[in-house]
């Protein structure tokens, strides 16, 4: 019994110690994860990485043909690759070519119930897999249903239920279909969630409604304070959605204003229910080192979002007039933009489409689309991102080593390599590039990997010297012990 419990303590002992001679490499500690993963000068409001999109020009009225857009407030790219443009100020829907060079169709009038009918002031437009255009014909207070043409298919009105209010007021300002012909409706003073609508026009519900967190400390002054104290403080009601994409399998991306700076998107499940992942920063929301005065201070105002496929998405903010494409997983993959009068900056920015590999950006005060195209250096990150959607993480480990080139310093890539090499099963290689990318998530996960699978491959030299050990152990005990005993027994009686 006794050599059984030496046994398992010097086995626990000589794993310990084993473990703290091979392995002194320490743990990415949280203190020690930035906020961001971007060499980002925020005095001089200038991205020091290299660029992911460029400026690539800009489409107006004029350049089209036509007229100038006046506040255009919304665009979207259709299946067929024609670009619909909300002209709000013009009353008229602008459709042009794939090329963005002419101007395809104006839509300002159709026919309904034998007569002429008319827009004012559409905000949102979207074309759905169906080929159906949908119009937010806000002034109106309807959706306008029309074939890409312009031909009249069907309205939707003011829906009748009992979940709204006595007193609602139907303003639609932006529209976006799923793949079952689901119509999900942004009403401006809409705080309980966005509105849906089967193929039918039959109103279902709210989805995706935003809780509001109140603090205990806000619950108690509310508790104490007077009745003319608590009508001055702030209502605690739910925020507006301000933008939506939908993707290729019915989860709705919808941006919100949010005034904490952390969340300003949410992925929507079927149920309504948020499924976004957050990233290591625990961060949706745009900025997130912010100045707290002066004429662009606080957090992002996130207005719009393009989903892009492979789970990546991009955010438009309003404020500063940046865009901010995040994976998957809530990483922050690149920012590009700004506010100003020089290219590839904006004034006004209210919408983002995808086009290609192109990015569009509304701007409603020059009334222009702003294309972009995508750099060597963005077109890396896509692919390697797209590769690990895929679970094709192996394959990415040569791209991510292509963009350590353009940027040495990108603890994107340095992480993707490490996860990479985590889920080939090198976990030495993952933790010298997780440790590079700062992702302490991964490293300790990597470190414990390889540290039980050196004490597995010397499990037999451990076991050996073990047992050597407890082998000279009995053989003392039993023979030499006793015999020096003996031996010094004699020499007392002598």
């Amino acid at each position: 019994m006794k050599n059984r419990t030496l046994f398992r303590k010097t086995a626990a002992l000589l794993m310990t110690l084993s473990a703290l001679v091979v392995l002194p490499v320490q743990v990415v500690h949280a203190e020690d994860q930035p906020y961001d993963t971007y060499n980002y000068d925020y005095r001089e409001n200038i991205v020091l990485t290299p660029a992911a999109y460029v400026p690539e020009g800009s489409v107006t009225g004029q350049s089209l043909g036509t007229t100038a857009f006046r506040e255009p407030q919304d665009l979207c790219v259709a299946p067929d690759g024609l670009i619909y443009v909300a002209d709000t100020q013009n009353n008229r829907i602008v459709v042009v070519s794939k090329d963005m060079k002419n101007t395809v169709r104006i839509i300002e009038e159709f026919e309904k119930d034998g007569s002429v009918d008319h827009f004012n002031q559409p905000y949102g437009v979207c074309v759905s897999e169906n080929e159906e255009l949908y119009v937010a014909d806000s002034a109106n207070k309807r959706i306008v249903v029309l074939t890409p043409e312009g031909e009249f298919v069907r309205t939707i009105e003011k829906p009748q239920s009992e979940v709204l209010e006595e007193n609602f007021d139907f303003v639609p300002i932006k529209v976006t279909v799923d793949y079952a012909d689901r119509a999900y409706v942004i009403s401006k003073n809409a705080f309980e969630g966005i509105l849906v609508f089967e193929s039918d026009g039959s109103f279902t519900g709210y989805f995706g409604t935003i809780d509001v967190k109140i603090t205990l400390w806000e619950k108690f002054w509310r508790k104490i304070a007077t009745k003319e104290e608590r009508s001055k403080q702030q209502l605690y009601i739910p925020t507006e959605f301000t933008g939506m994409d939908v993707d290729t399998g019915g989860f709705i991306y919808a941006t919100n204003i949010d005034s904490e700076g952390k969340q300003a998107v949410r992925r929507l499940n079927p149920q309504g229910k948020d499924v976004i992942q957050k990233g290591e920063n625990e961060n949706v929301g745009g900025d997130v080192r912010i100045y707290l005065n002066g004429d662009y201070s606080g957090p992002s105002e996130i207005t719009d979002v393009v989903y892009r496929g492979k789970g990546m998405y991009s955010l438009l903010d309003r404020k500063r007039g940046r865009i901010f494409t995040y994976d998957k997983e809530g990483n922050l993959l690149y920012i590009f933009g700004g506010i100003g009068t020089q290219e590839g900056t904006f004034t006004t920015p209210v919408a983002i489409e995808t086009a290609d590999d192109q990015i569009l950006v509304l701007d409603a005060y020059y009334g222009a689309i702003l294309k972009f195209a995508k750099t060597e250096y963005g077109s890396l990150i896509d692919q390697a991102v797209g590769l690990r959607y895929d679970g094709d993480e192996t394959q990415a480990i040569d791209i991510w080593k292509r963009v350590l080139i353009l940027d040495e310093n990108n603890e994107l890539a340095n992480t993707g390599i490490g996860k990479a090499y985590l889920t080939a099963g090198d976990n030495k290689a993952a933790m010298k590039y997780l440790k590079l990318g700062m992702n302490r998530k991964y490293y300790s996960v990597a470190w414990k990997r390889y540290r039980n699978e050196i004490l597995t491959k010397n499990m037999n030299l451990f076991m050996t010297g073990i047992l050597i050990l407890i082998v000279a152990g009995i053989v003392y005990k039993k023979f030499f012990k006793k015999k020096l005993q003996e031996k010094k027994k004699g020499g007392a009686k002598g």
